[in-house]
């Protein structure tokens, strides 16, 4: 962390503002390639991210403290309230930044699935960084909250852009992809979360015995693991506008590590597949991201697997970043 207010001298000198009310996107990866760890642990990847209408509100108001409180999700424990919630550490980390001694309460509405590998962790930080910018008045720019947001974790730099963007490194590295067209997805949730860095250890894992392996279907298993990154071909079905076409490169390397700890996922795509132009694991999982050729096919299909009993949710994308909704003085 950088010094306490390292950007102090960018404030605004007007008063906080009495309330913000702040929106940000959950994701899909359309593209996932995985590298081997690198001596910290992390994964560099070649990704390309979607921002879909699937969305987190974050409410500010002024307040003693920085604390949270959560809705929008069955189990409220699923969503932790103290240092571990992303939007609590990103309000406390620019408070840091700027040198502001309030405090904010953040009130988030969740309707991104947690710990479904959608980023609605993230969506949280980048819409309470955001907020509290407004909210305090720190008036920092564009560059500098997507550098506090780099700290917090990969895929909340997205969450601010929003739209469509190729990510390096630890996927926090972002330049806007060339895309047309709208896309519509059928999310198929889960009803248990699965862990990331559990996900990442199971690919590990893979990679590490199936290199070992001397038989030939687990070599050719291990080819798929290989570091890959994002081909042309991709780019070009991205800036096609053609569901079709796209659909035919989803790629997820990471999904055989989500596939080793819920079986049932690989099962569930290999199942919906006729039904789609392209399907993948979002992210680490579990969620499903299902791409269909028009907006009527992915209701039809949306309605069946709710009649299935599962939980089913229509997005499209792209959509914007993290943005102001309202803010009251």
């Amino acid at each position: 962390m950088s010094n306490a207010g390292e950007w102090a001298g960018e404030r605004d000198d007007a008063q906080p503002v009495a309330r913000v009310h702040v929106r940000a996107p959950g994701k899909v990866n359309l593209f996932l390639g995985v590298d081997a760890p690198d001596e910290d642990g992390y994964h560099p990847l070649s990704t390309v991210f979607q921002a879909v209408s699937l969305y987190e509100d974050v409410v500010a108001t002024p307040a003693d403290d920085v604390t949270v409180s959560v809705s929008g999700v069955a189990d409220p424990s699923t969503v932790p309230l103290d240092d571990r919630n992303l939007a609590l550490r990103a309000a406390k980390l620019l408070a840091v930044a700027t040198g502001f001694d309030g405090g904010v309460h953040l009130e988030l509405h969740k309707t991104v699935p947690v710990a479904g590998g959608m980023g609605g962790g993230s969506a949280d930080a980048a819409a309470a960084l955001l907020a509290c910018n407004e909210l305090w008045r720190t008036g920092l720019s564009h560059e500098r909250l997507h550098a506090l947001a780099a700290r917090l974790g990969a895929d909340v730099p997205f969450a601010l852009m929003g739209g469509t963007a190729v990510g390096s490194g630890r996927g926090d590295v972002l330049t806007p992809a060339l895309s047309r067209g709208r896309y519509e997805w059928v999310l198929l949730v889960d009803d248990e979360g699965l862990s990331t860095p559990a996900v990442y250890r199971a690919f590990d894992e893979i990679a590490a015995e199936d290199r070992a392996s001397s038989d030939e279907a687990e070599l050719a298993r291990a080819r798929r693991i290989d570091p890959v990154q994002v081909p042309p071909e991709f780019f070009e079905a991205l800036l096609s506008g053609d569901a079709l076409r796209l659909g035919g490169h989803l790629r997820n390397q990471l999904e055989a590590g989500s596939f080793r700890l819920r079986p049932a996922l690989e099962s569930t795509l290999e199942r919906l597949a006729a039904d789609v132009v392209g399907g993948i694991v979002s992210g680490s999982g579990p969620t499903l991201a299902l791409l269909c050729d028009t907006a009527e096919s992915a209701d039809a299909l949306a309605e069946r697997l709710r009649g299935e009993g599962r939980t089913a949710l229509r997005a499209h994308g792209p959509v914007r970043g993290a943005h102001v909704v309202s803010a009251a003085d």
